[in-house]
């Protein structure tokens, strides 16, 4: 198998901080993991909030078999109940529903989300009751490809950023955004190695 040539955006982090040049050179780049776009993505991104990595993927196993589709109609149909069934909590359920609702009704339109900047999508998603900031920049990133998101509340990516740079203690949310500053505008790419980062300090597998 050929190996792919390096991302730009990488190359580019690489030549603007000597760390990620030795990460990148240490560990190469991430495997490319990219969500669909629309409700089912979003979704389960929701049901990946404050779980671990186990448990979200056994809960949207659930969720998934059980609607067999996963659109904002099967979800309404389901209902609160059912979907705590299949795993989620009581307010992700209720968040679950909130969001097909949205969804069907034409609160939140998926294709007018693609054509907004960062910081218009992410205010419109977190319009939607149930999502807040990291859940949208996450759906930004993975779903959208925007290449300078940058989910600065996530933990994986503070404690990734502590062992890169050699801090101290790990970075508070409001730390990570005068931290990140030097790696725009590519600052999706940085959470990408630092995701593939935080996965090599937990000695777990980095490619697909």
């Amino acid at each position: 198998m050929t190996e792919r040539p390096i991302e730009a955006g990488f190359l580019a982090l690489a030549e603007a901080d000597a760390d990620f040049a030795r990460l990148l050179a240490e560990h190469g780049q991430p495997p490319v993991r990219r969500r669909d776009e629309g409700f089912a993505s979003l979704l389960h991104i929701i049901v990946e909030q404050q779980v671990s990595i186990a448990s979200a993927k056994a809960i949207w196993s659930r969720l998934a078999e059980g609607l067999g589709e996963v659109t904002p109609d099967r979800v309404r149909e389901a209902g609160p109940q059912q979907l705590c069934a299949w795993g989620l909590s009581r307010p992700k359920a209720r968040y679950a529903g909130l969001l097909a609702d949205a969804v069907a009704d034409g609160g939140l339109d998926f294709a007018a989300l693609a054509g907004a900047d960062d910081e218009d999508a992410i205010a419109q998603l977190t319009a939607v009751k149930g999502i807040g900031r990291w859940t949208a920049e996450i759906y930004l990133l993975a779903a959208l490809q925007r290449p300078d998101v940058w989910p600065a509340a996530d933990i994986a990516l503070m404690t990734a950023a502590q062992a890169l740079k050699g801090l101290p203690a790990r970075p508070k949310p409001a730390d990570m955004i005068p931290l990140a500053e030097p790696w725009r505008p590519h600052r999706a790419y940085a959470a990408r190695l630092l995701w593939h980062y935080y996965r090599v300090l937990r000695g777990r597998p980095t490619a697909l």
